[in-house]
């Protein structure tokens, strides 16, 4: 009996922790940091294919959604990032720091 409760609030608890997760708002892309501007709220990234914005890869600017987005990034991070149209831009609206692998 004691079985079937603990996988219930162990389903519980995933459930609330997914909930609590921030949602992409599209398919993720991944990128890597070539300059912010903290001032202007704008990102420059060389990125792999943008699947959702059919965009092949390149380097560009973007808005970031969220100035927030921006801070603690530096050339040289790898982000994972979802990128919209908006206003007849583009804008970064997602964005997380991958972790650095560590050289020879």
């Amino acid at each position: 009996m004691k079985l079937p409760l603990t996988l219930a609030a162990l389903l519980l608890v995933a459930g609330i922790n997914a909930a609590a997760q921030p949602a992409a708002d599209g398919p993720m892309a991944e990128g890597e940091v070539r300059k912010v501007d903290l001032d202007t709220g704008r990102i420059t990234l060389r990125h792999g294919e943008i699947a959702n914005l059919q965009m092949p890869p390149m380097t560009m600017v973007f808005r970031a959604r969220d100035a927030a987005l921006l801070q603690g990034l530096k050339p040289g991070d790898r982000v994972r990032f979802v990128a919209e149209k908006v206003e007849g831009g583009y804008a970064v609206t997602t964005l997380t720091l991958l972790p650095t692998i560590p050289g020879p």
